[in-house]
C-alpha cells in the first residue's frame, strides 16, 4: 500500500532523508518514530506531495507520489502536526470544505461528515465555530477532515496531541476499527501509544531506519535484559548483599519505604532469575509484599537504539 525506494531529500547542503526504503502493507497499523531532526516530518511530506525528493521513489496504494501526485494524494487522509483549520468556519462547515475539495458530492459528505462527528466525538460541537473549540477537540476536526473521503491510507503526524487521557482511549479505540480497511501511518512522541496502537514500528534516525519490527521484537532486544521489581520487609543494606549474589544477576537498586525495601534487580541477556530470588528470599526469610517481572518497553529501546546512532555518527 506505501512503497517508499532508496528516499533521498537535501536541503541544500543538508542531508534529512538518507536512501530509505520500506514498504507498509494494506491494513496494517505501523508507528512511524524517531528523535527530533531524525527525517520523520521531511518522510511524511513526501508521501503526501507536498515535497518533492531528490532522489528515489516513494508510491501510495501504486500511484506515484511525484508523477501522479494527484491520483496519490486522493488516496490519502492526512493530519499534520500543525493541523491546520479554519477557525472563523464551523466544524461542520469546515468538513463540507474539506469535502468539496476531495470531489465528494453533497449527499456523500452530509453521510461521511455524520460518521465522522460521530467516530470522533464532534456530534456536540459540530455546529460551535472552531476558534470556540479546545485543543482537543480541534484535534478531532483534524482526525475527523483526514477520514472525511474514506481514504484506505491515514497518515497521522501527532494525532494524540492535546488529547485528554479520555479522548486518547477513544482515538485507540477508532485505530483498532480501522485496522484491516485503512492503512495508518503513526507518527508520535507519546512512545506507549504506540506500543498499544501499532502492530509494527519504523525507528528513523539520521534520515535511515535504525530498527523495524513489531513492538515485542523491540522490546525483546533491548541489551539491558528483563528486571524484576521486588519489596521484601528487610533493610536496603541486607537487600543489596544478598540479591547481589543470585546467580545472573545484574545489579541490584534498592530504596526504602518504611519498613520494607523495594529492590529492582537487574538480569544477565534474557535470564529469568525469578526462582533464584525467590529462594533468596526464603532463605533470608523476609516477608515478601511484592515480586513481579519487568519487561522492557518501546521507550527503552528507542532510547537505546537512538542513542547508539548518536554515538556513531
Amino acid at each position: 500500500m506505501i512503497e517508499v525506494t532508496h528516499l533521498v531529500k537535501w536541503y541544500g547542503p543538508t542531508l534529512a532523508v538518507d536512501d530509505l526504503t520500506f514498504s507498509i502493507a494494506k491494513g496494517q497499523v505501523v508507528g512511524f518514530l524517531g528523535p527530533n531532526g531524525a527525517g520523520k516530518s521531511t518522510t511524511l511530506r513526501i508521501l503526501t506531495g507536498f515535497l518533492p525528493p531528490t532522489a528515489g521513489r516513494a508510491s501510495i496504494d501504486g500511484q506515484d507520489v511525484l508523477t501522479a501526485s494527484e491520483s496519490a494524494r486522493a488516496r490519502i487522509g492526512y493530519l499534520p502536526e500543525s493541523n491546520p483549520l479554519y477557525p472563523e468556519l464551523r466544524v461542520e462547515e469546515f468538513l463540507h470544505y474539506r469535502g468539496k475539495l476531495f470531489g465528494m458530492n453533497r449527499k456523500d459528505r452530509m453521510a461521511r461528515i455524520d460518521f465522522v462527528c460521530d467516530r470522533c466525538g464532534l456530534a456536540p460541537v459540530r455546529r460551535r465555530l472552531i476558534s470556540a473549540l479546545s485543543k482537543g477537540n480541534r484535534q478531532r476536526v483534524g482526525v475527523a477532515q483526514a477520514l472525511l473521503h474514506d481514504p484506505p491510507v491515514l497518515i497521522l503526524d501527532e494525532p494524540t496531541s492535546g488529547l485528554d487521557p479520555n479522548q486518547i482511549q477513544q482515538f485507540r479505540q477508532l485505530v483498532a476499527e480501522l485496522k484491516g480497511k485503512h492503512t495508518v501511518l503513526l507518527s508520535s512522541h507519546i512512545l506507549p501509544e504506540v506500543e498499544r496502537t501499532a502492530d509494527h514500528v519504523l525507528i528513523i534516525a539520521g534520515g535511515r531506519i535504525v530498527a523495524q519490527g513489531s513492538p515485542a521484537e523491540l522490546r525483546q532486544s533491548v541489551t539491558s535484559g528483563s528486571r524484576v521489581l521486588l519489596e521484601v520487609k528487610a533493610s536496603a543494606e541486607s537487600v543489596q548483599r544478598a540479591l547481589a549474589q543470585v546467580p545472573d544477576s545484574a545489579g541490584v537498586e534498592t530504596t526504602m519505604q518504611g519498613e520494607w525495601c523495594r529492590a529492582v534487580v537487574g538480569a544477565k541477556g534474557q535470564s529469568d532469575i525469578r526462582e533464584a530470588l525467590g529462594r533468596a528470599i526464603a532463605s533470608n526469610g523476609w516477608q515478601v509484599r511484592e515480586m513481579r517481572p519487568e519487561s522492557a518497553s518501546l521507550e527503552q529501546f528507542f532510547v537505546q537504539i537512538t542513542a547508539e546512532q548518536s554515538r556513531k555518527s
